[in-house]
Protein backbone atom coordinates (compact mmCIF):
# COMPACT_ATOMS: atom_id res chain seq x y z
CA UNK A 1 0.00 0.00 0.00
CA UNK A 2 1.17 3.69 -0.61
CA UNK A 3 0.62 5.83 2.30
CA UNK A 4 0.07 9.25 1.00
CA UNK A 5 -0.64 11.72 3.37
CA UNK A 6 -4.18 12.25 2.38
CA UNK A 7 -4.30 8.42 3.11
CA UNK A 8 -2.67 7.95 6.70
CA UNK A 9 -4.60 11.21 7.74
CA UNK A 10 -7.95 9.59 6.20
CA UNK A 11 -10.72 9.09 9.16
CA UNK A 12 -11.85 6.05 10.85
CA UNK A 13 -15.06 6.06 9.73
CA UNK A 14 -14.02 6.27 5.99
CA UNK A 15 -12.13 2.98 6.08
CA UNK A 16 -14.57 -0.20 5.52
CA UNK A 17 -15.00 -2.66 8.26
CA UNK A 18 -13.81 -5.56 6.01
CA UNK A 19 -10.52 -4.11 5.92
CA UNK A 20 -9.93 -3.44 9.18
CA UNK A 21 -11.25 -7.68 10.22
CA UNK A 22 -8.50 -8.59 7.74
CA UNK A 23 -5.78 -6.36 9.36
CA UNK A 24 -6.36 -7.67 12.27
CA UNK A 25 -6.38 -11.45 10.71
CA UNK A 26 -2.80 -10.71 8.99
CA UNK A 27 -1.67 -9.38 12.60
CA UNK A 28 -3.05 -12.27 14.81
CA UNK A 29 -1.83 -15.06 12.31
CA UNK A 30 1.51 -13.51 12.05
CA UNK A 31 4.13 -15.60 12.50
CA UNK A 32 6.51 -13.20 14.59
CA UNK A 33 3.28 -12.46 17.14
CA UNK A 34 4.04 -11.82 20.46
CA UNK A 35 1.68 -14.07 22.67
CA UNK A 36 2.56 -12.65 26.06
CA UNK A 37 3.08 -8.83 25.93
CA UNK A 38 0.67 -6.07 24.69
CA UNK A 39 0.78 -5.87 21.03
CA UNK A 40 -1.48 -4.32 18.51
CA UNK A 41 -4.89 -5.58 17.48
CA UNK A 42 -3.86 -4.45 13.86
CA UNK A 43 -1.84 -2.11 12.44
CA UNK A 44 0.86 0.36 14.70
CA UNK A 45 1.41 0.22 18.00
CA UNK A 46 3.75 2.88 19.76
CA UNK A 47 3.99 5.23 23.14
CA UNK A 48 2.69 3.61 26.23
CA UNK A 49 0.05 6.24 27.63
CA UNK A 50 -1.80 6.89 31.11
CA UNK A 51 -0.35 4.15 32.65
CA UNK A 52 -1.91 4.11 36.13
CA UNK A 53 -4.15 2.16 38.56
CA UNK A 54 -7.49 2.89 38.45
CA UNK A 55 -11.31 2.06 40.42
CA UNK A 56 -9.69 -1.58 41.64
CA UNK A 57 -7.24 -2.50 37.88
CA UNK A 58 -3.74 -1.48 36.40
CA UNK A 59 -4.48 0.64 32.80
CA UNK A 60 -2.43 1.44 30.40
CA UNK A 61 -3.16 3.18 26.90
CA UNK A 62 -1.33 2.12 23.69
CA UNK A 63 -0.87 5.30 20.86
CA UNK A 64 -2.26 3.45 17.84
CA UNK A 65 -3.08 3.56 14.24
CA UNK A 66 -4.79 1.03 13.06
CA UNK A 67 -4.71 0.76 9.57
CA UNK A 68 -0.64 -0.23 9.05
CA UNK A 69 2.33 -0.30 9.84
CA UNK A 70 2.89 3.74 9.15
CA UNK A 71 2.73 6.51 11.50
CA UNK A 72 -0.97 8.03 10.58
CA UNK A 73 -3.69 9.26 11.91
CA UNK A 74 -3.02 8.40 16.09
CA UNK A 75 -5.90 7.59 18.82
CA UNK A 76 -5.70 5.64 22.16
CA UNK A 77 -6.49 2.42 22.66
CA UNK A 78 -7.17 1.13 26.27
CA UNK A 79 -6.15 -1.59 28.48
CA UNK A 80 -6.80 -2.97 31.58
CA UNK A 81 -5.05 -5.62 33.74
CA UNK A 82 -6.03 -7.09 37.42
CA UNK A 83 -2.49 -8.23 37.75
CA UNK A 84 -0.04 -6.51 35.10
CA UNK A 85 0.44 -9.32 33.38
CA UNK A 86 -2.65 -10.22 31.89
CA UNK A 87 -4.29 -7.68 29.84
CA UNK A 88 -7.62 -6.81 28.62
CA UNK A 89 -8.30 -4.77 25.66
CA UNK A 90 -11.20 -2.38 26.46
CA UNK A 91 -11.22 -0.48 22.62
CA UNK A 92 -10.88 2.77 21.64
CA UNK A 93 -10.66 5.48 24.43
CA UNK A 94 -9.74 8.68 22.47
CA UNK A 95 -9.83 9.14 18.86
CA UNK A 96 -9.06 12.12 16.34
CA UNK A 97 -12.60 13.71 16.41
CA UNK A 98 -12.01 17.40 18.14
CA UNK A 99 -10.50 20.76 16.56
CA UNK A 100 -7.80 20.10 18.83
CA UNK A 101 -6.78 16.54 18.21
CA UNK A 102 -8.13 16.89 14.88
CA UNK A 103 -4.86 15.15 13.49
CA UNK A 104 -4.12 12.73 16.49
CA UNK A 105 -4.39 11.89 20.04
CA UNK A 106 -0.75 11.85 20.72
CA UNK A 107 1.04 10.91 24.12
CA UNK A 108 0.11 11.61 27.36
CA UNK A 109 -0.28 10.40 31.06
CA UNK A 110 -2.89 9.71 33.90
CA UNK A 111 -3.78 10.94 37.58
CA UNK A 112 -6.80 9.68 39.81
CA UNK A 113 -8.46 12.93 40.64
CA UNK A 114 -11.87 13.11 42.03
CA UNK A 115 -12.30 9.45 41.85
CA UNK A 116 -12.43 9.48 38.44
CA UNK A 117 -9.22 8.86 36.14
CA UNK A 118 -8.36 12.07 34.26
CA UNK A 119 -6.41 11.75 30.78
CA UNK A 120 -3.92 14.39 29.47
CA UNK A 121 -2.63 13.93 26.28
CA UNK A 122 -1.08 15.96 23.27
CA UNK A 123 -3.54 17.05 20.61
CA UNK A 124 -2.02 16.94 17.54
CA UNK A 125 -3.06 19.67 14.74
CA UNK A 126 -2.14 20.88 10.97
CA UNK A 127 -3.53 23.61 9.27
CA UNK A 128 -4.03 24.26 5.21
CA UNK A 129 -0.68 24.45 4.90
CA UNK A 130 0.36 21.57 7.00
CA UNK A 131 1.75 23.78 9.67
CA UNK A 132 1.69 21.80 13.26
CA UNK A 133 0.00 23.28 16.51
CA UNK A 134 -0.28 21.19 19.48
CA UNK A 135 -2.84 20.91 22.29
CA UNK A 136 -2.71 19.97 25.70
CA UNK A 137 -5.83 18.46 26.63
CA UNK A 138 -8.09 16.67 29.05
CA UNK A 139 -10.36 13.91 28.99
CA UNK A 140 -11.73 11.86 32.21
CA UNK A 141 -12.55 8.00 32.68
CA UNK A 142 -15.37 7.69 35.01
CA UNK A 143 -15.98 4.05 36.89
CA UNK A 144 -18.20 3.15 33.93
CA UNK A 145 -15.54 3.67 31.50
CA UNK A 146 -16.97 6.38 29.34
CA UNK A 147 -14.24 8.96 28.55
CA UNK A 148 -15.44 12.70 28.15
CA UNK A 149 -13.19 15.37 26.51
CA UNK A 150 -12.75 18.69 28.15
CA UNK A 151 -14.20 21.25 25.40
CA UNK A 152 -11.06 23.74 25.61
CA UNK A 153 -6.98 22.59 26.03
CA UNK A 154 -5.49 22.85 29.39
CA UNK A 155 -2.47 24.27 28.06
CA UNK A 156 -1.40 25.46 24.49
CA UNK A 157 2.48 25.94 23.51
CA UNK A 158 3.83 29.44 24.94
CA UNK A 159 6.24 31.41 22.60
CA UNK A 160 9.36 30.43 23.33
CA UNK A 161 8.81 26.81 21.93
CA UNK A 162 8.78 25.55 18.81
CA UNK A 163 5.75 23.49 17.36
CA UNK A 164 7.63 20.15 18.76
CA UNK A 165 6.18 20.81 22.46
CA UNK A 166 4.32 17.31 23.64
CA UNK A 167 4.02 14.29 25.82
CA UNK A 168 2.96 16.00 29.26
CA UNK A 169 2.97 14.04 32.02
CA UNK A 170 0.67 14.88 34.85
CA UNK A 171 1.65 14.55 38.33
CA UNK A 172 0.32 16.18 42.06
CA UNK A 173 2.90 17.67 44.09
CA UNK A 174 1.37 18.09 47.96
CA UNK A 175 -2.13 20.22 46.92
CA UNK A 176 -0.45 21.54 43.46
CA UNK A 177 -0.64 19.84 39.79
CA UNK A 178 2.53 19.66 38.09
CA UNK A 179 2.89 18.78 34.38
CA UNK A 180 6.47 17.82 32.27
CA UNK A 181 6.59 18.32 28.82
CA UNK A 182 9.04 17.23 25.76
CA UNK A 183 9.74 20.67 24.43
CA UNK A 184 12.16 22.06 21.42
CA UNK A 185 12.99 25.77 22.76
CA UNK A 186 12.84 28.24 19.76
CA UNK A 187 15.83 30.43 20.06
CA UNK A 188 18.00 27.89 20.60
CA UNK A 189 16.34 24.75 18.90
CA UNK A 190 17.32 22.19 21.66
CA UNK A 191 15.66 19.73 23.57
CA UNK A 192 14.42 20.62 26.74
CA UNK A 193 11.43 19.71 29.80
CA UNK A 194 8.81 22.16 30.03
CA UNK A 195 7.22 22.45 33.56
CA UNK A 196 4.12 23.79 34.23
CA UNK A 197 2.07 24.48 37.92
CA UNK A 198 -1.62 24.64 38.70
CA UNK A 199 -4.04 24.47 41.42
CA UNK A 200 -7.08 23.81 39.19
CA UNK A 201 -5.79 22.33 35.91
CA UNK A 202 -7.60 25.58 34.40
CA UNK A 203 -5.00 28.13 35.45
CA UNK A 204 -0.99 27.63 34.79
CA UNK A 205 2.32 28.62 35.96
CA UNK A 206 4.85 28.45 33.65
CA UNK A 207 8.35 27.29 35.67
CA UNK A 208 10.53 27.12 32.74
CA UNK A 209 12.92 24.48 31.72
CA UNK A 210 13.51 21.72 34.63
CA UNK A 211 17.12 22.58 35.57
CA UNK A 212 18.53 18.82 35.66
CA UNK A 213 21.15 18.94 33.26
CA UNK A 214 24.58 21.22 32.33
CA UNK A 215 24.55 19.27 28.69
CA UNK A 216 22.64 19.88 25.53
CA UNK A 217 20.03 17.40 25.27
CA UNK A 218 20.07 17.01 21.46
CA UNK A 219 17.10 19.15 19.13
CA UNK A 220 14.19 17.59 20.97
CA UNK A 221 13.15 15.60 24.24
CA UNK A 222 10.13 13.20 23.95
CA UNK A 223 8.23 11.68 26.60
CA UNK A 224 9.72 12.89 29.67
CA UNK A 225 8.38 11.14 33.51
CA UNK A 226 9.77 11.99 36.45
CA UNK A 227 9.05 9.20 39.46
CA UNK A 228 10.09 8.63 42.46
CA UNK A 229 12.05 5.47 42.88
CA UNK A 230 13.45 4.88 46.44
CA UNK A 231 12.11 8.14 47.87
CA UNK A 232 14.63 9.86 44.96
CA UNK A 233 13.42 11.63 41.87
CA UNK A 234 14.13 9.85 38.55
CA UNK A 235 14.30 11.68 35.02
CA UNK A 236 12.60 8.93 32.26
CA UNK A 237 13.47 11.13 28.60
CA UNK A 238 13.97 10.42 25.11
CA UNK A 239 16.38 12.90 23.59
CA UNK A 240 16.75 13.33 20.08
CA UNK A 241 19.85 14.24 18.61
CA UNK A 242 21.78 13.83 21.16
CA UNK A 243 25.53 14.48 21.02
CA UNK A 244 27.57 10.93 21.52
CA UNK A 245 30.24 12.53 23.34
CA UNK A 246 27.16 13.83 26.11
CA UNK A 247 26.66 10.07 26.44
CA UNK A 248 27.09 6.81 24.88
CA UNK A 249 24.25 5.10 22.56
CA UNK A 250 23.75 3.15 19.43
CA UNK A 251 20.39 3.53 18.54
CA UNK A 252 18.81 6.12 16.77
CA UNK A 253 17.27 7.50 19.30
CA UNK A 254 17.86 6.62 22.98
CA UNK A 255 15.72 6.54 26.10
CA UNK A 256 17.72 7.60 29.03
CA UNK A 257 17.78 8.16 32.48
CA UNK A 258 18.83 10.69 35.21
CA UNK A 259 19.19 9.95 39.25
CA UNK A 260 18.87 13.25 41.16
CA UNK A 261 18.62 13.76 44.94
CA UNK A 262 16.64 15.88 44.92
CA UNK A 263 13.40 18.01 43.09
CA UNK A 264 12.97 21.54 43.74
CA UNK A 265 9.30 21.78 41.80
CA UNK A 266 8.92 25.39 41.97
CA UNK A 267 12.47 25.71 41.16
CA UNK A 268 12.75 23.55 38.32
CA UNK A 269 15.08 21.90 39.41
CA UNK A 270 16.80 18.84 39.74
CA UNK A 271 19.84 18.75 42.11
CA UNK A 272 21.78 15.47 40.97
CA UNK A 273 25.46 13.84 41.23
CA UNK A 274 25.13 12.70 38.05
CA UNK A 275 27.18 14.13 35.09
CA UNK A 276 25.15 12.72 32.16
CA UNK A 277 22.63 10.39 31.06
CA UNK A 278 22.15 6.75 31.18
CA UNK A 279 20.64 3.86 29.27
CA UNK A 280 17.40 2.95 30.62
CA UNK A 281 18.13 0.01 27.99
CA UNK A 282 21.08 -1.70 27.13
CA UNK A 283 19.44 -3.10 23.90
CA UNK A 284 18.12 -2.25 20.09
CA UNK A 285 14.52 -1.20 20.36
CA UNK A 286 13.22 0.44 23.64
CA UNK A 287 11.63 3.85 23.25
CA UNK A 288 9.13 6.17 25.37
CA UNK A 289 9.11 4.65 28.43
CA UNK A 290 6.01 5.44 30.63
CA UNK A 291 6.57 4.94 34.41
CA UNK A 292 4.65 6.09 37.53
CA UNK A 293 4.30 5.90 41.31
CA UNK A 294 1.52 3.36 42.38
CA UNK A 295 -0.67 3.51 45.52
CA UNK A 296 1.27 0.48 46.50
CA UNK A 297 4.33 2.06 46.73
CA UNK A 298 6.29 1.00 43.77
CA UNK A 299 7.51 2.04 40.86
CA UNK A 300 6.00 0.53 37.62
CA UNK A 301 7.85 1.28 34.19
CA UNK A 302 6.77 -0.39 30.66
CA UNK A 303 8.11 0.51 27.17
CA UNK A 304 7.66 0.84 23.35
CA UNK A 305 9.33 -2.00 21.84
CA UNK A 306 9.98 -0.16 18.54
CA UNK A 307 11.71 3.56 17.50
CA UNK A 308 10.77 6.28 15.65
CA UNK A 309 12.16 6.07 11.64
CA UNK A 310 12.72 2.38 11.74
CA UNK A 311 11.73 0.10 9.20
CA UNK A 312 10.45 -3.47 11.18
CA UNK A 313 10.32 -6.72 8.99
CA UNK A 314 6.25 -6.80 9.35
CA UNK A 315 5.69 -3.58 8.28
CA UNK A 316 5.20 -5.90 5.00
CA UNK A 317 2.55 -7.80 6.72
CA UNK A 318 0.66 -4.04 7.79
CA UNK A 319 1.80 -4.30 11.77
CA UNK A 320 4.43 -3.62 13.54
CA UNK A 321 5.82 -3.11 17.91
CA UNK A 322 4.39 -4.50 20.80
CA UNK A 323 5.14 -3.33 24.50
CA UNK A 324 7.88 -4.62 26.89
CA UNK A 325 6.48 -6.64 29.95
CA UNK A 326 5.93 -4.39 32.92
CA UNK A 327 9.22 -3.40 35.23
CA UNK A 328 9.12 -2.71 38.84
CA UNK A 329 11.98 -0.24 39.29
CA UNK A 330 14.53 0.41 42.42
CA UNK A 331 17.84 1.83 43.27
CA UNK A 332 20.66 -0.18 44.20
CA UNK A 333 23.12 1.29 47.03
CA UNK A 334 25.38 3.13 44.02
CA UNK A 335 22.55 4.63 42.44
CA UNK A 336 22.23 2.13 39.38
CA UNK A 337 18.71 1.92 38.17
CA UNK A 338 17.47 -1.39 38.94
CA UNK A 339 14.70 -3.44 36.76
CA UNK A 340 13.06 -6.32 37.68
CA UNK A 341 9.92 -8.38 36.22
CA UNK A 342 7.01 -7.69 38.13
CA UNK A 343 6.36 -11.56 40.70
CA UNK A 344 2.99 -11.81 38.51
CA UNK A 345 5.07 -12.43 35.54
CA UNK A 346 5.80 -16.28 37.50
CA UNK A 347 2.48 -17.12 36.91
CA UNK A 348 3.36 -17.69 33.57
CA UNK A 349 5.05 -20.25 33.61
CA UNK A 350 4.03 -24.24 33.43
CA UNK A 351 6.08 -27.08 33.14
CA UNK A 352 9.65 -26.06 34.28
CA UNK A 353 12.78 -27.72 33.38
CA UNK A 354 16.12 -27.68 35.32
CA UNK A 355 18.80 -27.35 33.45
CA UNK A 356 22.56 -27.83 34.49
CA UNK A 357 25.94 -28.59 33.34
CA UNK A 358 25.78 -31.77 30.74
CA UNK A 359 28.44 -33.47 28.62
CA UNK A 360 30.01 -31.58 26.03
CA UNK A 361 29.24 -32.92 21.95
CA UNK A 362 31.67 -31.22 19.57
CA UNK A 363 32.03 -28.17 21.89
CA UNK A 364 27.89 -27.86 22.37
CA UNK A 365 25.55 -28.38 25.44
CA UNK A 366 22.11 -28.92 24.73
CA UNK A 367 19.62 -26.87 27.35
CA UNK A 368 16.61 -27.09 25.46
CA UNK A 369 16.20 -29.03 21.45
CA UNK A 370 12.53 -27.49 21.28
CA UNK A 371 12.24 -24.69 23.27
CA UNK A 372 9.31 -22.86 21.72
CA UNK A 373 7.94 -19.37 20.96
CA UNK A 374 7.14 -18.81 24.17
CA UNK A 375 9.53 -18.99 27.05
CA UNK A 376 11.69 -18.39 29.94
CA UNK A 377 15.38 -19.19 30.93
CA UNK A 378 17.06 -18.30 33.79
CA UNK A 379 20.13 -19.48 34.37
CA UNK A 380 23.70 -18.52 36.44
CA UNK A 381 26.64 -19.18 34.28
CA UNK A 382 29.64 -19.43 37.05
CA UNK A 383 32.64 -17.31 37.41
CA UNK A 384 35.68 -17.41 34.89
CA UNK A 385 33.64 -18.71 32.58
CA UNK A 386 33.79 -17.90 28.44
CA UNK A 387 31.02 -18.88 25.93
CA UNK A 388 28.16 -18.81 24.15
CA UNK A 389 24.40 -19.15 24.63
CA UNK A 390 22.74 -19.45 21.64
CA UNK A 391 18.86 -18.73 21.62
CA UNK A 392 16.05 -19.74 18.36
CA UNK A 393 18.19 -21.75 17.09
CA UNK A 394 19.19 -24.18 14.13
CA UNK A 395 19.75 -27.45 14.64
CA UNK A 396 23.61 -26.71 13.58
CA UNK A 397 23.75 -23.06 15.17
CA UNK A 398 25.06 -21.74 12.45
CA UNK A 399 21.63 -19.06 12.72
CA UNK A 400 20.71 -18.02 16.15
CA UNK A 401 20.24 -14.92 18.93
CA UNK A 402 23.61 -14.97 20.59
CA UNK A 403 24.89 -14.18 23.94
CA UNK A 404 28.16 -14.22 24.14
CA UNK A 405 29.59 -14.23 27.97
CA UNK A 406 32.86 -13.86 29.83
CA UNK A 407 32.73 -14.61 33.00
CA UNK A 408 36.26 -13.72 33.73
CA UNK A 409 38.54 -10.61 34.19
CA UNK A 410 37.23 -9.25 30.70
CA UNK A 411 33.73 -9.86 32.23
CA UNK A 412 31.29 -8.90 29.15
CA UNK A 413 28.18 -9.89 28.19
CA UNK A 414 27.03 -9.26 24.18
CA UNK A 415 23.88 -9.66 22.78
CA UNK A 416 24.54 -10.50 18.68
CA UNK A 417 21.72 -10.66 16.01
CA UNK A 418 23.47 -10.86 13.19
CA UNK A 419 22.47 -14.27 12.20
CA UNK A 420 19.14 -14.16 14.24
CA UNK A 421 16.68 -14.38 10.99
CA UNK A 422 16.08 -10.70 9.14
CA UNK A 423 17.93 -8.28 9.41
CA UNK A 424 17.02 -4.81 9.65
CA UNK A 425 18.31 -1.35 11.00
CA UNK A 426 21.71 -2.71 10.38
CA UNK A 427 22.91 0.86 10.13
CA UNK A 428 22.43 1.07 13.91
CA UNK A 429 24.86 -2.06 14.69
CA UNK A 430 23.56 -5.40 15.25
CA UNK A 431 25.32 -6.21 18.40
CA UNK A 432 24.92 -4.40 21.69
CA UNK A 433 27.85 -5.11 25.14
CA UNK A 434 26.84 -4.82 28.98
CA UNK A 435 30.45 -4.86 30.98
CA UNK A 436 29.76 -6.69 34.13
CA UNK A 437 32.05 -7.51 37.32
CA UNK A 438 35.19 -9.66 36.82
CA UNK A 439 35.48 -12.96 38.35
CA UNK A 440 32.30 -13.48 39.24
CA UNK A 441 28.95 -14.98 38.54
CA UNK A 442 26.72 -14.11 35.74
CA UNK A 443 22.32 -14.18 36.76
CA UNK A 444 20.23 -14.02 33.52
CA UNK A 445 16.65 -14.46 33.25
CA UNK A 446 15.68 -14.58 29.74
CA UNK A 447 12.26 -13.89 28.28
CA UNK A 448 11.77 -15.11 24.25
CA UNK A 449 7.87 -14.06 23.03
CA UNK A 450 7.92 -14.73 19.11
CA UNK A 451 10.22 -11.93 17.99
CA UNK A 452 10.73 -9.81 21.13
CA UNK A 453 13.29 -10.96 23.58
CA UNK A 454 14.10 -9.01 27.60
CA UNK A 455 17.49 -10.25 29.36
CA UNK A 456 17.68 -9.14 32.74
CA UNK A 457 21.28 -9.19 33.95
CA UNK A 458 22.32 -9.41 37.57
CA UNK A 459 18.89 -9.33 39.09
CA UNK A 460 17.96 -6.19 36.74
CA UNK A 461 21.10 -4.06 36.98
CA UNK A 462 20.99 -3.83 33.17
CA UNK A 463 18.11 -5.02 31.05
CA UNK A 464 19.10 -6.00 27.18
CA UNK A 465 15.56 -5.73 24.81
CA UNK A 466 15.04 -6.07 21.34
CA UNK A 467 13.36 -7.73 18.48
CA UNK A 468 14.31 -10.96 16.42
CA UNK A 469 12.90 -12.00 13.20
CA UNK A 470 13.69 -15.74 13.01
CA UNK A 471 12.52 -18.90 11.48
CA UNK A 472 9.67 -20.35 13.70
CA UNK A 473 11.91 -23.43 13.14
CA UNK A 474 15.06 -22.17 15.17
CA UNK A 475 13.60 -23.45 18.75
CA UNK A 476 17.30 -25.10 19.59
CA UNK A 477 18.58 -23.63 23.09
CA UNK A 478 22.12 -24.38 23.32
CA UNK A 479 26.08 -23.59 25.07
CA UNK A 480 29.25 -23.82 22.88
CA UNK A 481 32.61 -23.33 24.48
CA UNK A 482 35.93 -24.63 23.98
CA UNK A 483 36.40 -25.58 27.31
CA UNK A 484 33.55 -27.30 29.94
CA UNK A 485 31.26 -24.82 31.42
CA UNK A 486 29.14 -24.89 34.77
CA UNK A 487 25.93 -23.20 35.06
CA UNK A 488 22.45 -23.89 36.55
CA UNK A 489 18.79 -23.15 36.35
CA UNK A 490 15.53 -23.24 34.98
CA UNK A 491 13.85 -23.27 31.60
CA UNK A 492 10.03 -22.52 31.76
CA UNK A 493 7.26 -22.56 28.80
CA UNK A 494 4.96 -19.02 29.18
CA UNK A 495 1.53 -19.32 28.57
CA UNK A 496 -0.53 -16.82 26.24
CA UNK A 497 -2.19 -13.96 27.68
Amino acid sequence: MEWTREKRYLPYNQWDAETLLQLQAQANNSKYQVKYHIRPTSGLINDPNGFSYYNGKWHVFYQSYPFGATHGLKSWVHMQSSDLVHWENLGLALGADTKYDSHGAYSGSALVIDEKLFLMYTGNVRDKNWARFSYQNGAILDKDGQVTKLPEPLLTAPNHVTEHFRDPQLIKHRDQYYVFLGAQDKTTLSGQVALFRSSDLHNWDDLGYLDFSDEVMGYMIECPNLVFVDNKPVLIFCPQGLDHEVSAYENIYPNMYIVGEQLKFDAAKMETNQKSPLNLDAGFDVYATQAFNAPDGKTYAISWVGLPDIAYPTDTENWANCFSQVKQLSLAEDGTLIQRPVPEMANLRHNGVNIRTSSAINNVQVVQDTAGQQFELKVTIAANQVGTLHLAANSNLSESLKLVFSTDCDARLTVDRTTAGIQYATEYGTTRAVDLVANESLDLDIFIDGSLFEIFINGGRQVVTGRFFAPTSNTKVAFTSTKALGYSGTYWQIEHI
